[in-house]
């Protein structure tokens, strides 16, 4: 499976996150998942919110657009992004449609 896939109604991302890192930002392919290291820590959610945050400041979107299909507990994430305003470059390094 790819790490973004392209549906009719937006794009599906296959995420591995990295919580209570540095900085916010696209780090690159951990295997078949899209690695992003964001600054909020994994507790009681702080990291989902603050994911979906900066995924939205990336694309364009309101926040809450944007969909945790599957992941809420764990490293391993799946997030949908309807319609997308723009691919962010970090991201289209990544992307072949």
């Amino acid at each position: 499976m790819a790490a973004i896939e392209q549906t009719e109604q937006g794009l599906r991302l296959r995420i591995f996150l990295q919580p209570k890192a540095a900085q916010d930002k696209v780090v690159g392919l951990h295997q078949d998942e899209l690695k992003i290291s964001i600054t909020a820590p994994p507790i009681e959610g702080a990291a989902n919110a603050h994911l979906l945050k900066y995924l939205a400041k990336l694309f364009k979107v309101p926040k809450t657009a944007l969909v945790l299909e599957k992941g809420e507990l764990s490293r391993h994430k799946q997030i949908f992004v309807p319609t997308p305003k723009q691919i962010p470059a970090e991201i289209k390094a990544f992307y072949s449609a």
